[in-house]
């Protein structure tokens, strides 16, 4: 099934028996030559039950802007999720936490890598595709890279207790609400000193694990954070674990792992300043990571091409420390 829109094709991959319906943005040189030489792709995966298109058309916005740059970008519809059939779990977030969605990104890695004559895919994911991203990162061969927008590492709950809710919309209209809010806060903080370095009891054991499985290999992530609620800049809210600087640091020595704080972004990065943010980012980051004249000259089936494999490094001007390759900037 395929039907040409623009710089646009719709396609169905075939993954395991699951049909899978997604969008191509293609690159202006591939609608001149069926005969391209080889280069990466982005492969977007989806965010809980959002469709393809995400918040605001986030992801059309994105992709189209890859895909101008030069790299092929795919959006695609996981099992049960927007156009693609299937049945969704009930407990869809306790099920994307747990990796269920593994089986079906790597099998359409590995087909968009063989249909297209790709070196290899980068991921896509923002909140809880970035979880799907890292999950399908670890189990395919052909995954050269990672883009994380707002990415979570512990088991969120998929609503909170009435109760709780009625206190923090309390908190925030009350003076007083808002000084017990802040004593709470120092609480947490004090037991957040005791606990010492170590993640808090909620965290996502088995993604942690998956993440140093990726990162500790030197493949290339860009992990874009925005301001959360009442967070102090690009840290969190006080009194609550650090997981972005706590992963920075498990990758190890070897990670290229790129930490960009998105000030002018809300979670959804659907805002116009965040669309552009996003934007720029990707396009630096990629054209770094995977200059389209680099691997051009790679072979076809030669494999993802891997930081291992060249020179490339991190040379942010703003790095901190230099041994944990990780930029953290404001914007």
């Amino acid at each position: 099934m395929r039907e040409a829109i623009a710089d646009r094709e719709l396609i169905v991959l075939d993954g395991l028996g699951t049909q899978m319906l997604g969008t191509l943005h293609r690159p202006a040189d591939w609608r001149a030559d069926t005969s391209v030489p080889a280069r990466p792709g982005v492969l977007f995966l989806n965010s809980l039950s959002l469709p393809r298109a995400a918040s605001g058309d986030s992801a059309v916005h994105w992709a189209a802007s890859i895909a101008a740059e030069g790299y092929p970008a795919c959006r695609v519809d996981l099992p049960g999720v927007g156009d693609t059939a299937g049945s969704s779990s009930t407990e869809l977030l306790d099920f994307i936490n747990g990796g269920g969605f593994t089986t079906a990104a790597t099998a359409a890695i590995e087909e968009l890598v063989e249909r297209y004559n790709l070196t290899g895919v980068v991921l896509f994911g923002h909140c809880a595709g970035s979880v799907s991203a890292i999950y399908a990162a670890a189990a395919s061969k052909n995954c050269s890279g990672l883009i994380l927008l707002d990415p979570y590492f512990h088991l969120p709950q998929a609503r909170r207790p009435k109760v709780r809710e009625g206190l923090s919309t309390w908190a925030r209209r009350s003076a007083l609400g808002g000084l017990m809010s802040g004593l709470y806060d120092r609480a947490r903080k004090l037991l957040l000193m005791l606990r010492g370095s170590q993640p808090p009891g909620n965290a996502n054991t088995e993604l942690l694990a998956r993440w140093k499985q990726v990162a500790s290999t030197g493949v290339p992530i860009l992990l874009l954070k925005a301001p959360g609620i009442k967070a102090q800049g690009a840290k969190p809210r006080v009194g609550e674990f650090d997981y972005i600087d706590y992963v920075v640091q498990l990758a190890g020595r070897k990670s290229c792992a790129t930490v960009k704080f998105v000030e002018s972004a809300d979670h959804s990065f659907a805002n116009r300043e965040g669309h552009a943010a996003v934007q720029m980012h990707i396009d630096k980051w990629l054209a770094a990571h995977f200059p389209l004249d680099a691997v051009e000259a790679v072979q076809p089936g030669a494999g993802p091409l891997r930081v291992g494999e060249s020179d490339i490094t991190n040379h942010d001007s703003n790095a901190v420390p230099a041994d944990r390759v990780c930029a953290l900037e404001g914007r």
